[in-house]
């Protein structure tokens, strides 16, 4: 007979009974790395993001609660915007703004493909998010994953982590989403347009003034960009000047290295089960691909019109190249036209509209920021 009561934890019995949650995780994670590894789908970015999915949702592991490492990792590094902005830092000395001086037309593509941003912002706003989620949702159509971060951490934190994984997941899914839209958006005689890449040389001077003319203008027009512009143009002067080369050389290597580790790891440790499979989170993810979708799809249309205006000498195809996914889309971009035409190089052309949609989507964040932060 029985002198005492079994003691009953509630609360661990709920956690045993939601372990299958932890276990679709778990698979997701998997799913990451088999792509990087099999597929060789950014693998730079989805190592890092499957191991931190992995190692947040091992069941009673409390790496992202309290003074786990995945939860320290979140506080000093993406609520302080440390993270994505050391990683501007990185890709602005890693950045050649030369097929852009070249061509200075190209930006107005990168400007074009904004356009997935704002149509999902109003229709985020549509379907019952505030408007600070919506704009940091609609963020998600630039496929920059550090100016995800960077505006979700001001206008919706509680949305970080589906945000941010949702624009890194989309950067590196670029071989895969933007193909479809570039073919049913252009004929094949327009994929075929050979534009052979005649380089102009760019004077010192001009790669120095092209960074600091970048940030004043950012100043007049978009304040709230000037932190994401401000490190990424110090970047690219750290590259440009010719005098800091230990400076350049850490910052193209050994500091994006880092940040990309710990970023990786950081954006997949806040996405713990619970708050991952819940609607509202679907929803970012479907409104993320929308946004990126869009973005494609702007961009080529721009691409079509200056095809027109040029009398068809420009590829319309760059138009996709203007989303920020450097330089996947612009390597996507010169694939397809490949497809088309074996002798089409478009690699070069297609990098011009690539980097401008890198300034055009931090720009289009301090646009979101100072209208509704």
């Amino acid at each position: 007979m029985l002198t005492g009561e079994i003691p009953f934890d509630s609360q661990f019995f709920s956690e045993v009974a939601s372990l299958w949650k932890n276990g679709v995780m778990i698979l997701i994670a998997l799913g990451f790395i088999f792509l990087a590894i099999h597929k060789g789908f950014e693998p730079l970015l989805l190592i890092p993001i499957g191991v931190g999915i992995m190692l947040a949702n091992v069941p009673f592991g409390g790496l992202g609660e309290g003074t786990g490492l995945l939860a320290l990792l979140r506080d000093t590094g993406l609520k302080t915007e440390i993270f994505p902005l050391l990683m501007f830092l990185g890709l602005g000395a890693l950045t050649d703004f030369t097929p852009l001086i070249q061509r200075p037309s190209m930006a107005l593509l990168g400007a074009a493909a904004q356009i997935g941003i704002f149509g999902t912002l109003l229709g985020a706003i549509a379907l019952g998010f505030t408007v600070q989620e919506a704009g940091a949702i609609g963020i998600i159509g630039g496929a920059d994953g550090p100016t995800s971060i960077f505006v979700a951490g001001r206008l919706a934190d509680h949305l970080l982590g589906p945000i941010a994984l949702s624009a890194y997941s989309y950067m590196a899914m670029v071989p895969i989403i933007q193909p479809p839209i570039m073919r049913a958006l252009t004929s094949k005689a327009e994929r075929m347009i050979e534009m052979p890449y005649e380089p102009q040389p760019v004077s010192k001077l001009m790669k120095l003034l092209f960074p600091l003319t970048v940030l004043l203008l950012a100043i007049l027009f978009a304040p709230g960009s000037i932190p994401l512009i401000g490190m990424f143009m110090f970047g690219n002067l750290l590259r440009e000047s010719g005098v800091v080369e230990r400076l350049s050389s850490t910052a193209q290597n050994e500091l994006i290295n880092i940040v990309t580790i710990l970023l990786g790891l950081t954006v997949g440790g806040t996405m713990v089960a619970d708050e991952f499979l819940d609607v509202d989170t679907l929803q970012v993810f479907g409104l993320g691909l929308v946004a990126f979708s869009l973005a494609t799809v702007g961009g080529i249309i721009f691409g079509k019109i200056m095809y027109m205006a040029s009398g068809r000498k420009v590829n319309p195809l760059l138009g996709a190249a203007g989303v920020s996914a450097v330089p996947m889309s612009a390597r996507v971009v010169h694939r397809v036209a490949l497809e088309a035409n074996p002798n089409n190089y478009l690699v070069m052309h297609a990098m011009g509209p690539n980097v401008a949609g890198v300034l055009g989507s931090a720009i289009a964040a301090g646009v979101i920021l100072n209208m509704v932060g």
